[in-house]
């Protein structure tokens, strides 16, 4: 069994919970609930948290499936250098970012999922993972010719490999035409 990549799992789980309590906080402002300054709060957190967790990072094995639009946001996680690309950074942020939504309830939600987040990140770092930005690679483009290896002798439709060999020791040379006798 390989072994599990956490950072993968705690990015989509900040990400929908960044969405959630930016949602929340939206409901709580918008229903003027007591104690919505939480609210805006949460709002606030929210798109920080979204913004933070959209660019997904490199995979350690295999492929990785970049979001769209995702190289602009790589570009602004990078410049903070060492607070985004450290996971222990983004656990103890999360678990910090998490704790004033936790006093209205439009933000429980997103508050639980950012603490679950929180420790999916904390397991990550302990593991030694680090953020690694997503590098394009263009693959070399392929010249017709070194596509087209041996064009087809005969027009469809094709005997099979074994009739073609027979037929070529026989001394056919095309089997689909038939010669009329004079």
């Amino acid at each position: 069994m390989g072994q599990i990549e956490w950072a993968m799992w705690a990015n989509e789980q900040a990400l929908a919970s960044g969405v959630i309590l930016l949602s929340g906080g939206i409901v709580a402002v918008a229903g003027q609930f007591k104690g919505w300054q939480f609210g805006a709060y949460a709002i606030a957190a929210g798109a920080l948290i979204t913004l933070l967790e959209y660019p997904r990072s490199k995979r350690k094995k295999g492929s990785t499936i970049e979001r769209c639009g995702q190289k602009h946001m790589t570009a602004v996680v990078k410049v903070f250098g060492p607070l985004t690309r450290n996971y222990y950074v983004r656990a103890f942020l999360h678990a910090g970012l998490a704790v004033p939504g936790g006093f209205i309830l439009a933000t429980v939600l997103g508050t639980v999922c950012l603490g679950i987040a929180a420790i999916i990140y904390f397991v990550a770092a302990v593991c030694g993972e680090e953020w690694r930005p997503i590098e394009v690679r263009e693959e070399p483009k392929l010249k017709v010719s070194e596509t087209i290896k041996r064009p087809p002798e005969n027009p469809p439709p094709r005997p099979p490999p074994e009739a073609r060999r027979k037929q070529a020791d026989e001394g056919h040379a095309n089997p689909t035409v038939v010669q009329d006798e004079v």
